[in-house]
């Protein structure tokens, strides 16, 4: 293991023998989601990935080390850190040398599941590009990552808060396949389907295992993003969030919110518009990436 990874003894068991492991993020702790309800949603993910015969390897980084797994105590302590620096590529090596506590995004968790030999991450949404991009060049360090780092992602599409469209070419150009898990449409996290036709679809967990063996026998580099429709029972209103989500852009737009702190800010303002049923969708989409992502870590090591 590379020295500055700090591997908990169930993860490192785990990859030396040959099992199954699924990374997670921290920046839905630390960034994503309310105390309590942020540690609540990362044990039941956990909890969600073990049931699927998989270990969970919640990344993040505490006091200058990168740490591969968190105990039950770590995890409530990450999610009440007030001022934890939210991590991507070009962070790293800041955050580990000023010891801070930081929640990994997608591109970072990307990273550090790659130096630790873990090939498949289960998140909520993946970053793209922002609306306005035309303008802003807002676009996500998350899909350069995919470009770039071979391992295997499982959400709900993208935030929905994105440009669909954008992000759906900027993945093409770079190569970037995004598979569609039981569906020929793009999810939009907060529902099933957008109106975005997916180009490839598989029917489980097997069929995204080969596709992973055949990238790597052609020596593809990069990521696949495997697109998991939200459950139909979590699913919201398409009408209902499209108009939480235009005026939390609004709003945000106003008050000249940019960067990385856009995306915090629209999701918690979307909890406020939709009484936090928006919340409750977040939280049934993560969990069902993670029993998918188990199931895919389970194939990859038959």
């Amino acid at each position: 293991m590379h020295e500055l990874l700090q591997v908990t003894d169930e993860v490192a068991d785990a990859l030396s023998g040959g099992g199954a492991v699924v990374a997670l993020e921290s920046t839905i702790i630390t960034h994503g989601m309310p105390y309590p309800a942020n540690v609540e949603t990362a044990q039941a993910v956990e909890v969600d990935v073990r049931a699927g015969g998989a270990v969970p390897a919640t990344l993040a980084l505490v006091d200058g080390r990168i740490r591969v797994g968190l105990t039950a105590d770590e995890l409530d302590r990450l999610g009440q850190v007030d001022d934890a620096f939210k991590v991507s590529r070009r962070d790293l090596p800041f955050v580990l040398q000023s010891g801070q506590v930081g929640g990994t995004t997608v591109a970072a968790t990307m990273i550090v599941a790659a130096m630790a030999g873990i090939d498949v991450f289960a998140t909520g949404g993946i970053g793209g590009v922002h609306r306005g991009a035309t303008s802003t060049y807002d676009v996500s360090a998350d899909l350069q990552e995919l470009a770039q780092t071979d391992v295997t992602v499982v959400s709900a599409g993208f935030k929905s808060i994105l440009d669909l469209d954008l992000t759906m070419e900027y993945l093409e150009t770079h190569g970037v396949p995004v598979v569609g898990y039981g569906t020929t449409t793009l999810p939009a996290f907060y529902t099933r389907d957008s109106d975005l036709t997916l180009d490839h679809a598989v029917d489980g967990p097997g069929a995204v295992a080969d596709i992973i063996r055949l990238r790597r026998s052609l020596g593809l580099n990069g990521g696949m993003v495997v697109a998991n429709p939200i459950p139909e029972a979590d699913a919201m209103d398409r009408a209902e969030i499209d108009a939480a989500i235009d005026q939390a852009v609004a709003e945000a737009d106003e008050q000249g919110i940019a960067g990385k702190d856009v995306t915090p800010y629209l999701l918690g303002r979307i909890v406020e518009l939709t009484g936090e049923r928006s919340l409750a969708a977040n939280v049934a989409l993560v969990r069902n990436n993670a029993r998918v992502a188990a199931g895919i870590a389970n194939a990859l090591t038959a």
